[in-house]
């Protein structure tokens, strides 16, 4: 929709890119002999209106459909949608179709639907979820323009006006994770976030530092790519190792990948863990539960998640606009890489 809330038309495309409509549905369509930069003008403009050059999806859209769409935001920036031991999507993505149909509603996965590899025709659901959102995400921005209806597993930190999202329990999370590692004898506690702007890496990264400046501890936080997986936790482990300061002996590793290619560095260098370091993943995974020794993880619950935004959605589109958005809790799984006796407080 246009910034007035009407929705975007090809008049409003062809005004912007300065063409006769008949250009833009050239351009749009590959039809008809339009010149490169004419059409890259057009397709620019479509893009910045958020409009949909898909008659069939646009019509669709008018009528309930029985349909959701779901995008995992995460997987769009991984090298690939099915991660080595990554369960948490597929979990996600199983719990919300078995939802929606128990709701009387199909479930459809989408890719990011702003690049041009998704046709028009996966905007025809009745609403989507968006699932970790980046910052100013143009998922959101796309659908909202087009007037589709949607909700958001956790927040987007670029939008503070969008209410409609479901809280994942993050600052619980690294609350519960980091009283976990103090009452086993921690004294530095490290944190591995991830680069994807998301609330889960931000929120916490925010939730780090108020615990460190409530204990007057100085923050210690690395950042690696989410793609980079084992090998990036092994970079982390480097440059803690290579430092010139003690490795934390405690570390909070959001990803279990990287958590998992840290903690084997770590040990190849003679640490032990979890005398010398303890490790906490902040997303249980095939790799902390197969790690030697197995790694302490909050599992995210996706099951728990998926169902509370597949309702949440519904009852929007059911035109309830009163409720709040539910929260999931999560559950830390204590495993060996944090076995150490309580220590008395």
């Amino acid at each position: 929709m246009s910034t007035s809330g009407r929705r975007v038309t090809i008049h409003d495309v062809a005004r912007n890119a300065g063409v006769s409509i008949t250009t833009v549905s050239h351009a749009l369509n590959g039809k008809g002999v339009v010149a490169a930069a004419t059409r890259k003008r057009v397709v620019d403009a479509a893009a910045t209106l958020g409009y949909s050059a898909d008659a069939i999806a646009r019509g669709l859209r008018s009528n309930r459909l029985g349909i959701l769409g779901l995008v995992i935001r995460p997987l769009d920036t991984l090298d690939s949608y099915l991660p080595v031991g990554v369960d948490y999507f597929v979990r996600f993505a199983g719990a919300a179709a078995v939802a929606a149909l128990d709701r009387g509603f199909g479930l459809m996965l989408v890719r990011d639907p702003t690049t041009g590899s998704v046709p028009g025709i996966a905007l025809a659901v009745d609403g989507f979820i968006i699932s970790d959102p980046v910052g100013n995400d143009p998922v959101i921005g796309l659908l909202k323009r087009n007037g589709i209806p949607l909700v958001t597993v956790g927040r987007d930190v670029d939008r503070p006006d969008f209410t409609d999202w479901i809280g994942t329990g993050t600052g619980a999370d690294s609350t519960e994770v980091f009283a976990h590692l103090l009452d086993r004898g921690a004294q530095r506690v490290a944190l591995v976030a991830g680069t994807d702007a998301n609330a889960w890496n931000a929120d916490s990264e925010i939730a780090y530092r108020s615990w460190c400046a409530g204990r007057g501890q100085e923050a210690i936080v690395y950042r690696e790519d989410e793609r980079s997986g084992e090998s990036g936790g092994r970079m982390v482990a480097d440059v803690m190792l290579d430092s010139g300061e003690p490795v934390p002996d405690g570390i909070y590793c959001l990803t279990g990948r990287h958590a998992s290619g840290l903690q084997a560095r770590l040990r190849e260098a003679g640490l032990t863990v979890p005398g010398d370091v303890m490790i906490v993943a902040g997303s249980d995974s095939e790799q902390t539960r197969s790690s030697r020794p197995t790694i302490t993880s909050v599992d995210l619950s996706p099951e728990a998640t998926a169902t509370a935004a597949v309702n949440f959605l519904l009852s929007r589109l059911d035109g309830d606009a009163r409720s709040g958005p539910p929260s999931v809790k999560n559950v830390l799984r204590a495993r060996e890489s944090t076995n150490r006796p309580l220590v008395d407080s």
